[in-house]
């Protein structure tokens, strides 16, 4: 990486480090439920949470990575439970819930993690209609069906504290080829702030985090990707962390606030760059693959 490169990229993406003792005194002796767990943004993040003392409840579909990261964390003096599980599957779900709920109770945080990312483009989803039913299962209605069953012990309780993680393109328009996938991400974001009043009404808080690019293995098969400046997963989990300490409504990049009004007041030109970004990148291979996923 040059100069100019590491020059943009702290511009982008600051230093963003929370504190280890207070995020200790925010999860130590709780229960703390992350979806996608197994890889990214979600094992950095259930790391995190394990090493300060909470009790982490690792969510993902991949049942030898799930007992792996679990064993790691337990020989390195966490506590951390696998619970395998498929999000798109209603079935799954619903016996996920019970079988949390049973061993756990009413949780104190949970972490929406768990996604399903597509970019591609318009002509090479004609004859792909389950490209949208594939992020509407994982982005959407499989956290919906997880909190549905989760939420009410909760409420109950009086107390319970929900992060979801969103992505920036849900507050800023999404560049060409992401439609699919920014459209699951702002219904689940939707949903969750307007239920998030009668929550807070019952003590359980939500922290809706829209995140900027995360360089993982989800965004690697995209080369344009790899040369934008993002984060790490291990920094992003340290903004995860700060939602949890803090607990705030929002956080986002410094920039999306600008990122929006200019979105706004220069809609011509913004959609020009957009039309000159589809035109000048390209879709990757995985993706111009009829028969992928």
């Amino acid at each position: 990486m040059n100069i100019a490169t590491k020059a943009i990229d702290l511009l982008v993406n600051p230093p963003r480090n929370s504190d280890p003792d207070r995020l200790r005194a925010a999860v130590a002796g709780k229960t703390v439920l992350v979806t996608g767990a197994s890889y990214g943004l979600g094992e950095a993040t259930a790391q995190k949470l394990a090493a300060a003392g909470g009790t982490t409840l690792l969510v993902a579909r991949s049942v030898d990575k799930l007992n792996e990261l679990a064993a790691t964390l337990t020989d390195s003096g966490g506590r951390a439970v696998a619970y395998a599980a498929d999000l798109s599957d209603e079935a799954a779900v619903a016996d996920l819930v019970d079988r949390i709920t049973e061993d756990h109770g009413a949780l104190d945080i949970v972490v929406n993690n768990a996604g399903k990312s597509i970019r591609r483009s318009l002509h090479l989803q004609y004859e792909r209609p389950h490209d949208f039913v594939r992020t509407i299962d994982v982005n959407y209605l499989g956290p919906i069906r997880l909190l549905l069953g989760l939420i009410p012990p909760m409420r109950e309780r009086g107390s319970g504290h929900i992060v979801n993680i969103s992505s920036i393109g849900v507050r800023v328009p999404p560049g060409p080829r992401w439609g699919t996938y920014q459209a699951s991400k702002g219904a689940f974001d939707t949903w969750l702030r307007s239920v998030a009043p009668e929550l807070h009404n019952d003590g359980v808080d939500v922290t809706s985090v829209y995140m900027g690019l995360i360089h993982t293995r989800m965004t690697e098969p995209t080369p344009s990707l790899r040369r934008v400046p993002g984060l790490s997963p291990e920094q992003a989990a340290d903004i995860v962390a700060k939602a949890i300490i803090e607990q705030p409504a929002t956080i986002e990049p410094w920039w999306a606030w600008p990122a929006e009004v200019t979105s706004v007041l220069l809609r011509g030109p913004v959609d020009r760059a957009a039309q000159l970004w589809y035109r000048y990148t390209s879709d990757s291979g995985n993706a111009q693959e009829v028969g992928s996923e």
